[in-house]
C-alpha cells in the first residue's frame, strides 16, 4: 500500500534541520526541529512533538513528511490578540498536512488539516502528540483530572497524583498543583464533528490531544464516524499555563463559550420543583396541583422564589398519563400562582423497544426504521433504543411534542437521555452526516429552532456542545443522602467552569425525606453553591409531613436564598482524589462566602482558611454563618457535625 512505502521512504528523507525556526511572543516559544518544542515563559510543557492522522488504516506522522514551509503572522480573532504560526507540510503521493498555532497570552490554539484534490477519509487526526512532556505534567506532586464525557450511570471527576495511571480524559484535562495552584490545561474547544479527548500516559511522559474517540465511556460500540472530505480538519485543541489552575479552567469555558455563545436567556435563574424526587411515575394532575398549592402558600412567600419573584413547577416522566386538558389546567393553575410549568422529554430514545411500532408523528416510518444500528443491531443505552436525530420522523416528534407543550403553556422542558443521539452508528438517514457529533448537532439544532420559546434544560447528556440548552445538570441523579452531596460535589469540585459554557449549572432535584436534618442541610447548601435550585419532595396532602415541615424551614432562610444567582463556587484546594469540601464565592460588593462540607461519619474541627481565601490586604471583615445566624470570630476553632455543611460570608467593614 503507497501510504506505507511513503512512511518508510520519507522517514529516511525527513528534515534534519534543528531549531533554526522559532516562533515567539506573549512568554510562549516555539521550536521546529524533530518535531515542535513548546516553552511558556521558561517552562518547557512538551519536546518534540508531532502531528498525527489516520489514513487508510495506517497512522500517518508528521515528522515522515519530507518539506516544511513556514509562515508568522499577526491575528486578532474573537480569542484576542496574537500570532499565528503556520507549517504547510509537503510529500510524495500524500495529502498535504498543515499544523497551526495561534499564541494568546497564557494559552495557545492548535488544530491540524489535511490539503487533498480528492476527497480523504480520516476517523482520527491528533495535533499534538509528545514522548517528553515538561515537569509541569510529569511531576508526581501534581494532580491530573479526569472529565467524563457524560454525566450518565454516576460517573464521576476525578483527580490522581499517581502519574503512573494512564489517562484519557473526555475534552479537557487539567494538571496542577493543589498547594501553589499552578497548572496546565488541554482540551477541545470545538465540538461541531469531533468526540475529542486528552491522553496521558507513560508516567505523563507522553500526551496526545487529539479528535477521534470513541469508547465504553462514551457510550459507543462502534469506532468512531470518519470525516470524509478534501479537506479534513481536527477540532481546534487549547493549551494553557496558568498561575492558578482554577482560572485556567474559566479560560477553557470562555473560549468554549466564544466559539459556540450559550443559549440566551434574559430571565433570573430558576429556582423551583421537580416531580421526580418523590412522586416519580405517581404524579398526576392532583397531587401535582396540590404540590404547586403548597410552594404558593408555604414556600414562595418566605423567599423561594428567583429574582423575577417566580417558581419554576415541573413535571418529570410520568406525565404522559396526564390527559391534554388536564396538562392545561395544571400549567394554568401554576400560571396564576407566578410559577412557571415546566415538562420533560426525551427527543433521543424509544423505551418501547418496538421495532415495529409506528411513529405517531410520522406514521409511514416505524420504530426500526429511524433507530441506530452498531453492526446492524439496535444500540441501547439505559433501557432503551437510540433514534436517528437526522431521520425526518424525529422532526416530526419535535415539531408535535412542541406543538402540545406550547398549546397547553409549558415553556420550560427538561430534555434527558441526550447521549443517545450521539452515539456512534453503521449510518445516518442524511448521508452528508459520518459521525455521532455531526448527527447530534444536526439534531439539537433542530430542537434548538423548534423549541426556540422555550428554557431548555439538559439533563443526562454529554458535557459538549453546550450551545443548544441554558443549563445542564451537573451530574447524575441525586436525592437526600450525604453520599448525594458528595457525589453532586464532585462534579463541582471539577465541572465549575459549565456555568460560563451553560447559563447555569443544575444540581439536580434537593431531597429531604428520610435523611437528617444535617443532610437536609448539606443538599441544600449543594444545590445553592451550583447555580439552579430545584427541590423534590411529596409537598401533596399524602406528603412526608417532616419532609414538608423541613422545607418551610431549610428552604425559606433568606439570607442563603439570597446567594441563589446562578453563579457556581469554585473548589479551593481540590486536595483529594473524590470531592472537594470547602468552596469559594467572591460577590460584586466585597463579601466573600465560603461553603464548608462534612461527608464523614464523624464532626470535623477546622478554622476558617483565610489564607487560602481572597481576602483583601488590610481589610478585616466580619464573618457570619447563614443557616445558624451566628456572629463567629475568624480566628476561632469551629466543630462541623457530621453529614452536614455550613455557609459563612465574609464581610468587608
Amino acid at each position: 500500500m503507497q501510504w506505507r512505502n511513503f512512511i518508510f521512504l520519507a522517514a529516511m528523507a525527513a528534515c534534519s534541520c534543528s531549531r533554526q525556526h522559532t516562533v515567539s511572543t506573549a512568554g510562549w516559544q516555539l521550536s521546529f526541529g524533530d518535531g515542535v518544542d513548546i516553552v511558556y515563559r521558561g517552562d518547557t510543557i512538551a519536546e518534540g512533538t508531532w502531528a498525527e492522522y489516520a489514513l487508510d488504516g495506517d497512522t500517518m506522522k508528521s515528522g515522515n513528511y519530507e518539506h516544511t514551509a513556514f509562515r508568522k503572522e499577526h491575528i486578532a480573532d474573537r480569542y484576542g490578540h496574537g500570532v499565528r504560526w503556520t507549517l504547510r507540510m509537503r510529500g510524495d503521493g500524500v495529502p498535504q498536512l498543515v499544523r497551526t498555532f495561534r499564541l494568546y497570552d497564557g494559552f495557545m490554539l492548535t488544530d491540524i488539516a489535511l490539503e487533498s484534490d480528492s476527497a480523504i477519509s480520516t476517523s482520527y487526526m491528533a495535533p499534538l502528540v509528545t514522548r517528553n512532556t515538561g515537569k509541569m505534567i510529569k511531576d508526581t506532586m501534581k494532580r491530573a483530572v479526569f472529565v467524563p464525557y457524560d454525566n450518565d450511570a454516576w460517573i464521576r471527576y476525578g483527580s490522581s497524583t499517581r502519574a503512573e495511571d494512564s489517562l484519557r480524559s473526555y475534552e479537557v484535562t487539567c494538571v496542577y498543583d493543589p498547594e501553589g495552584r499552578k497548572g496546565m490545561v488541554a482540551g477541545a474547544i470545538e465540538h461541531d464533528t469531533w468526540k475529542n479527548a486528552v491522553e496521558l500516559t507513560d508516567g505523563r511522559r507522553s500526551m496526545k490531544l487529539f479528535s477521534g474517540v470513541a469508547d465504553p465511556l462514551t457510550r459507543d460500540r462502534k469506532g468512531h464516524g470518519a470525516v470524509e472530505s478534501a479537506h479534513p480538519r481536527s477540532a481546534t485543541m487549547m493549551l494553557g499555563c496558568f498561575d492558578d489552575w482554577r482560572e485556567g479552567m474559566e479560560t477553557y469555558a470562555g473560549l468554549n463559550a466564544k466559539t459556540a455563545p450559550p443559549r440566551r436567556w434574559d430571565g433570573a435563574v430558576p429556582v423551583g420543583w421537580n416531580s421526580w424526587g418523590a412522586l416519580q411515575f405517581s404524579v398526576n394532575h392532583d397531587n401535582a396541583t396540590e404540590v404547586a398549592c403548597f410552594l404558593a402558600d408555604s414556600l414562595m412567600p418566605r423567599s423561594f422564589h428567583n429574582a423575577d419573584g417566580l417558581v419554576y413547577t415541573g413535571l418529570d416522566s410520568g406525565w404522559d398519563s396526564f390527559k391534554e386538558a388536564e396538562l392545561k389546567d395544571f400549567a394554568d393553575r401554576c400560571k396564576s400562582m407566578r410559577q412557571v410549568p415546566c415538562i420533560y422529554w426525551t427527543p433521543f430514545t424509544d423505551w418501547a423497544k418496538n421495532p415495529e411500532r409506528k411513529v405517531d408523528a410520522m406514521p409511514e416510518y416505524r420504530y426500526k426504521d429511524i433507530y441506530l444500528y452498531a453492526d446492524g443491531k439496535p444500540q441501547e443505552l439505559d433501557g432503551a433504543y437510540a433514534i436517528d436525530p437526522t431521520h425526518p420522523a424525529v422532526r416530526a416528534m419535535m415539531e408535535k411534542t412542541a406543538s402540545l407543550f406550547r398549546r397547553c403553556g409549558y415553556r420550560y422542558v427538561k430534555m434527558d437521555f441526550m447521549t443517545h443521539g450521539r452515539m456512534e452508528a453503521d449510518s445516518w438517514h442524511r448521508k452528508d452526516i459520518t459521525t455521532g457529533t455531526q448527527a447530534y448537532n444536526y439534531g439539537m439544532h433542530l430542537l434548538d429552532s423548534i423549541f426556540s420559546d422555550m428554557y431548555i434544560n439538559l439533563s443526562i447528556s454529554p458535557l459538549f456542545p453546550a450551545q443548544y440548552a441554558q443549563s445542564r445538570r451537573i451530574a447524575c441523579d441525586a436525592w437526600n443522602k450525604i453520599k448525594d452531596t458528595e457525589y453532586t460535589m464532585n462534579a463541582l469540585t471539577w465541572g465549575w467552569w459549565l456555568d460560563k459554557v451553560y447559563s447555569y449549572n443544575d444540581a439536580d432535584h434537593v431531597v429531604m425525606r428520610d435523611a437528617t436534618e444535617g443532610e437536609n442541610r448539606a443538599r441544600v447548601t449543594s444545590a445553592v453553591i451550583t447555580g439552579m435550585f430545584i427541590t423534590g419532595d411529596d409537598f401533596s396532602s399524602k406528603g412526608d409531613s417532616t419532609a414538608k415541615a423541613r422545607a418551610v424551614r431549610m428552604l425559606a432562610n433568606e439570607r442563603v436564598n439570597a446567594l441563589i444567582d446562578g453563579r457556581a463556587f469554585r473548589p479551593l484546594n481540590a486536595d483529594d482524589d473524590r470531592s472537594e469540601h470547602m468552596f469559594v464565592r467572591t460577590e460584586a460588593d466585597g463579601r466573600i462566602c465560603l461553603a464548608v462540607f462534612n461527608y464523614g461519619d464523624n464532626q470535623a474541627s477546622f478554622t476558617l482558611p483565610t489564607e487560602r481565601m481572597p481576602m483583601r490586604k488590610g481589610t478585616e471583615y466580619s464573618v457570619d454563618e447563614l443557616w445558624s445566624g451566628a456572629r463567629i470570630d475568624s480566628t476561632s476553632s469551629l466543630t462541623l457535625p457530621p453529614k452536614d455543611a455550613m455557609i459563612f460570608v465574609f464581610s468587608p467593614e
